[in-house]
């Protein structure tokens, strides 16, 4: 079976590696090298879709809705089955009105879905009277237990430190969240490493991106560091000089970020926002307990005081509790459930 993800950017894609199937984005075909960011657009471009046999849509707030619709009639055209992983079931590019429709479009073209957590699926099925039939495929590892396996947390420094990285995006609250912690955080020697994805234009329009520098240029024990798009490696290599994982979500189904902090053995400290507790009880026994915050109920005005309340838990555990390195029956474990994720994937492409 010869698989396009659209797109293949993310950590969680490149993971769907398997005998059993072929990825081509990257690789190059008679219609040229499958961009890791393809877009329905190109493949359009390159009809009939015949060249491959299964679409594979993870994000679906990209692209023009009626170019989402010909793309599903053009794979239909070709006998290629689409099969959707729904990471999200609230919208976080374009508005809830856009997000239903492309929802409501993939239900109508009865393409085969994926969902992340059994309470993210239920979400869907109420958003969607004509859903079909969603297989539950947990998350998994984010970067690959033999890239983590042997490696050791940095221990040069006594205080705590704090890492948050990511995009800018609507559902994380960057600035209250950096404010909060220069503010509350007193303890001189602790220290915050902000590690930035590469800012856009749009970014300046939905954030006070000003102001956000600001906060970080005040205090020296902010580090910041910022790149196009950070490799995996840049990602581990922050996190093991980290102790505690920051997840300011405002709002969101799932968290890719919590499933890092449980792979390198940090302590989330975490919104509880969606379903990132049924992801948390899952391994539950076998990873830290999150340092939760509540930022899905009550007033927003009341969420700065959450928050705060939580590094006030956090950072005398984190003095006081031991350095973990990655566990390694832990990475045992997430080995199991990858071989689990690739044989659940094979077998949806396959029907």
């Amino acid at each position: 079976m010869r698989v396009v993800h659209l797109p293949a950017r993310t950590p969680y894609v490149r993971k769907i590696v398997s005998p059993e199937f072929s990825v081509l984005n990257g690789v190059g075909t008679a219609h040229g090298v499958v961009p890791d960011a393809v877009t329905a657009q190109w493949l359009l471009d390159r009809r009939p879709l015949d060249w491959f046999d299964v679409l594979h849509l993870h994000h679906v707030e990209f692209d023009d809705l009626p170019v989402l619709e010909r793309l599903l009639a053009a794979c239909a055209d070709s006998a290629v089955r689409v099969v959707y992983t729904a990471h999200d079931v609230t919208p976080m590019f374009c508005t809830a009105e856009d997000f239903g429709a492309r929802l409501a479009l993939l239900a109508s073209a009865k393409v085969a879905w994926i969902g992340l957590t059994a309470g993210s699926v239920s979400a869907l099925c109420d958003q969607l009277c004509d859903l079909p039939q969603v297989t539950v495929i947990p998350h998994g590892y984010v970067v690959p237990p033999d890239e983590v396996a042997g490696k050791v947390r940095d221990r040069r420094s006594s205080a705590p430190r704090y890492l948050l990285y990511g995009a800018l995006r609507r559902n994380r609250d960057h600035l209250a969240t950096i404010a909060n912690w220069s503010l509350s955080i007193t303890d001189p020697d602790a220290l915050l490493s902000i590690l930035l994805r590469a800012l856009s234009p749009a970014d300046f329009e939905r954030h006070d991106v000003p102001a956000l520098l600001a906060i970080t240029k005040s205090d020296p024990r902010i580090h910041t560091a910022m790149r196009a798009y950070p490799s995996d490696r840049e990602i581990v290599d922050a996190g093991l000089h980290a102790d505690a994982l920051l997840l300011p979500y405002l709002f969101g189904s799932h968290s890719g970020q919590l499933e890092l902090a449980f792979d390198l053995n940090l302590t989330p400290i975490c919104s509880s926002v969606g379903f990132l507790k049924e992801q948390h009880r899952k391994h539950r026994g076998l990873v830290s307990d999150p340092i939760w915050f509540d930022w899905a109920e009550g007033h927003p005005f009341l969420f700065g005081e959450k928050f705060v309340a939580a590094l006030e838990t956090a950072h005398p555990r984190l003095i006081h509790g031991p350095r973990r390195d990655p566990d390694p029956g832990f990475l045992d474990y997430r080995r199991e459930e990858h071989r689990d994720f690739l044989a659940a994937h094979a077998e949806i492409y396959a029907q």
